[in-house]
């Protein structure tokens, strides 16, 4: 067999890269939970200080920085010995409120690696697990990373690029989040629209008890959750029903629309965000597609299984969405209403 050594080299250079991202992820967690990022966002330090400052050992601290700043995460000044952060990186591993929380992905990530055993299992045998079935840091990283783009996006662009929906909500509407998990999306909309009412519905009930608390601590008086999956909730008449990144993940996607399509007004709107995707295989082969195949093989496809469903995949496209919506759950109009890297935002309507 021949080696290209060119092609080797570049391989390696790929596959070494990836090895120090992999090792690198749980002290990507240190720092965030131990506050190094913050701390440090705070102000640049040498390693005693920002110890001194963290209530942590400075010869770890030492050596978390040093993989920190190989990874160009934080930066490192020669002449002070003095560690730094950029506004940038600050946006992304330091600010949980902000259009980026990168320390939340990883707690998704090292949901994966608590699901190993069983991801195993399911490659072999075909079959699933339920979404209530993995540790608690997904459900607590879904939020952290997901709300960060909502703040970022949700009300400022998606909403907007509805037809005629920011006016219903500002009038006052009745409005579903459906698959709401700890509730993220459905505060943020609740706290900008108070004179609409929304209504949080999630199979999940630890996800619920959660929501409920997130918006008693908001002061939110306009929403409430219930345990409910999605295709049973009670609900009727709602202006708008919303999907964020879930719809893709149901045991049962088609008598999903069908019952959101029953559930709305005769004027009302279904919002689909789902993960960003292209219809063919091919065009998905980039950073993002690596990603979300990623999350998808491990917790996606699983969820849906786990249910006996179609399993559509983090990657499932707007074709395949499009199918869903209106050739099975009987939606008439269908629509791309805008996108970002990581998201596509789609319209149904009646």
């Amino acid at each position: 067999m021949h080696i290209d050594e060119t092609k080797l080299n570049e391989f390696l250079g790929k596959a070494v890269t990836d090895l120090g991202a992999a090792m690198s992820a749980t002290l990507v967690l240190v720092g965030d939970r131990l506050g190094l990022y913050k701390e440090l966002a705070n102000g640049a330090a040498t390693p005693a200080e920002l110890a001194k400052r963290t209530g942590t050992n400075e010869r770890y601290v030492r050596e978390w920085l040093g993989n920190q700043g190989a990874s160009g995460y934080v930066e490192y000044d020669v002449a002070s010995g003095k560690w730094s952060m950029t506004p940038e990186q600050v946006l992304c591993l330091a600010d949980p409120h902000g259009p980026v929380d990168m320390p939340g992905a990883y707690n998704i990530v090292e949901a994966t690696f608590h699901a190993l055993g069983r991801t195993m299992e399911n490659f072999k045998s075909g079959q699933g697990m339920e979404w209530g079935e993995h540790h608690p840091c997904l459900f607590h990283g879904t939020e952290r990373f997901f709300r960060a783009g909502y703040n970022a996006n949700l009300i400022g662009a998606w909403l907007p690029a509805l037809e005629g929906v920011v006016d219903k909500l500002e009038s006052g509407a009745r409005v579903a989040d459906v698959g709401c998990g700890h509730g993220a999306s459905t505060v943020l909309m609740a706290k900008t629209y108070p004179k609409s009412t929304f209504v949080g519905y999630d199979y999940h009930g630890d996800s619920i008890r959660v929501a409920r608390e997130r918006a008693a601590a908001a002061g939110i008086a306009n929403a409430q959750f219930e345990v409910s999956d999605a295709v049973s909730y009670s609900g009727k008449d709602f202006d708008m029903i919303a999907f964020f990144d879930c719809l893709h993940d149901m045991g049962d996607p088609i008598g999903v629309a069908r019952h959101a399509r029953q559930a709305l007004k005769a004027d009302g709107t279904a919002m689909i965000v789902e993960p960003f995707a292209n219809d063919a295989v091919q065009d998905n082969l980039n950073p993002v597609g690596r990603v979300m195949y990623g999350a998808s093989s491990q917790i996606c496809v699983p969820v849906s299984l786990a249910r006996k469903g179609p399993a559509l995949g983090a990657q499932a496209g707007e074709a395949r969405l499009r199918d869903v919506v209106v050739k099975g759950g009987g939606f008439g109009k269908f629509r791309r209403a805008t996108q970002t890297p990581f998201n596509l935002v789609l319209e149904a309507r009646p």
